[in-house]
């Protein structure tokens, strides 16, 4: 069986997340500069390696004095730790509709937890080069005080 490699079209993508602010509001933000890719033998990707990285110094919140903050040491440690990580250890059917399970190892600041995101898998077309592409939507929730 053939090995695909799908890389991701950061065009048609983004890596964002949303955090509570003083428990009455919400802050969102995402990472400007990032990269994943996956590996497959099969057509439905529950065998395939997947990871991501981003760079955390690409933090972006709209507000220029939060986003130096958050890549001081009191958060993302941008100049120690110039990237956070993702390596997949599973991926797996929920059910008989596209949602999935990805479990992997996410790492930032030299801190790896397992963690479990959900993933809404919306199908495969090709573009109008021919390309193969695959959507996703990838959801989940961490404790950021766990990672330091």
């Amino acid at each position: 069986m053939a090995t695909t490699k799908w890389g991701i079209d950061t065009t048609h993508s983004e890596i964002s997340f949303r955090v509570k602010h003083m428990m009455i509001s919400n802050v969102t933000g995402w990472f400007e500069s990032f990269t994943a890719e996956a590996e497959t033998e099969n057509d439905d990707f529950t065998a395939a390696k997947i990871n991501f990285s981003a760079d955390t110094s690409s933090v972006n919140t709209r507000n220029e004095a939060r986003d130096n903050h958050l890549r001081s040491g009191e958060f993302f440690a941008s100049e120690e730790f110039p990237k956070m990580s993702f390596i997949a250890t599973g991926y797996e059917k929920n059910g008989s509709d596209n949602t999935y399970s990805l479990k992997g190892n996410l790492t930032i600041r030299e801190t790896t937890k397992p963690v479990q995101l959900d993933v809404e898998y919306g199908g495969q077309m090709a573009d109008f080069y021919g390309n193969t592409k695959a959507g996703f939507e990838i959801t989940g929730k961490l404790k950021r005080k766990e990672f330091g």
